[in-house]
């Protein structure tokens, strides 16, 4: 039986290396994804000096369609940090000339919000190391590998989750061949640093691994969630508890043309009414943000405030139907069957926000900790191949 674990340990690891080693390292920068992006686009972020009196953010958006009518805004954060641009995410309209959605050639600006000027444009998670694109670019590697989309299927979603899945299992492999006698659990805890070498290699691996076990696992579980959660994670959620349906659940995507046409109520409506039913339910903070999915024409309002990083479960979300302006679903942290919160809890969880910034703290530290366990692996199969190969030569 040992036998069997170590073989599928060390292939299954051999296969898991890159990838892991690729997420841990881009893990551990996008846990501060907006503070590096800031400090390398200041020019993209920081407003331009005005003496112009600040704009709502929905006027701000509608000078901006009224500007650039091939653009639909799709993302819109309700407010800014004080000096800061308005980052939005853009769609385009359809093109009356064909019906088919304008070419824009990007897909997020930063927008003035005082005067409506955009300051700078980009497509968010372009294959791209240009100042404007390496942190967009990084959050895109760590969630898709830049694995093409091809007939009709994520093929990013689809073997990221796959190997999420290899490592939640490989987990509970790697547990029970760091202990192989419990009368030796020192051993399995233990560092050897005055040896270095492959002791210490070795080390960094087991121990290693038996040290930040716990955390490993919370990692892979959320990574299967986020990857392929209504394949995956939902389905074996709802065998034990029920989780409570979305507001996406009963709609039909719409065509590439239906998406390019606008909601039928406008978004300053909107927000205004996700503000009164916020202060009905006695929410203490504001809508902070806006999205619009044309392709279920459904608004989301999230209520937080803008700048200040709140830990926990992530700000409570209502959703509007595009068309009629009704109140349609919500997300709301702490509410909900077992189910519904074991589901909230996985992206905080993966990204450390749970805990506010140490937990960030502690999920970079873990990206470092996940590659240095892929190239330990790694070493250790190489060196035990040369040994081995060694010993066949010498026989001969």
């Amino acid at each position: 039986m040992r036998k069997l674990l170590v073989l599928l340990h060390r292939w299954v690891g051999l296969f898991m290396a890159v990838f892991l080693a690729v997420a841990g390292l881009t893990g551990s920068v996008i846990a501060w994804e907006h503070e590096l992006d800031r400090w390398l686009n200041p020019g993209f972020h920081r407003a331009v000096p005005s003496d112009a009196p600040l704009l709502t953010a929905t006027e701000v958006a509608r000078r901006v369609e009224a500007a650039h009518p091939q653009w639909q805004v799709s993302f819109l954060p309700l407010s800014a940090p004080p000096g800061q641009t308005l980052v939005m995410m853009v769609e385009p309209r359809a093109d009356p000339a064909t019906g088919n959605p304008y070419t824009l050639g990007f897909d997020q600006i930063a927008v003035h919000p005082a005067t409506a000027q955009v300051q700078g444009r980009r497509t968010w998670g372009e294959a791209s190391l240009a100042r404007e694109n390496i942190v967009p670019f990084l959050y895109k590697l760590h969630h898709t590998l830049f694995l093409p989309r091809a007939w009709g299927v994520d093929w990013a979603v689809w073997f990221l989750g796959a190997v999420a899945m290899l490592w939640t299992v490989d987990c509970f492999i790697a547990l029970w061949l760091s202990f192989p006698r419990l009368s030796a659990w020192r051993k399995s805890l233990r560092f050897r640093w005055a040896r270095g070498g492959q002791a210490i290699n070795f080390d960094l691996h087991r121990s290693g691994g038996v040290w930040t076990w716990a955390l490993m696992l919370v990692l892979a579980v959320s990574s299967v969630a986020m990857n392929l959660h209504d394949e995956v994670m939902e389905p074996l959620v709802n065998l034990i508890s029920r989780t409570s349906p979305s507001p996406f659940d009963d709609r039909v995507p719409r065509g590439p043309a239906q998406r390019a046409v606008p909601p039928t109520v406008d978004r300053a409506a909107i927000v205004e009414r996700a503000r009164a039913e916020g202060l009905r339910r006695g929410w203490p903070d504001p809508p902070g943000f806006l999205t619009y999915r044309p392709a279920f024409g459904l608004y989301g309002v999230d209520f937080y405030v803008p700048g200040v990083s709140r830990a926990g479960l992530g700000p409570p979300r209502l959703y509007f139907d595009g068309d009629t302006g009704a109140l349609v679903g919500q997300r709301v942290p702490g509410e909900g069957s077992a189910g519904d919160l074991f589901m909230r809890l996985q992206f905080p969880l993966h990204s450390g926000r749970i805990a506010g910034l140490p937990g960030r703290i502690l999920v970079t530290v873990l990206g470092v900790a996940v590659t240095v366990l892929c190239v330990t692996g790694v070493v250790l199969w190489l060196a035990r191949r040369s040994a081995r190969r060694a010993g066949r030569t010498g026989r001969m």
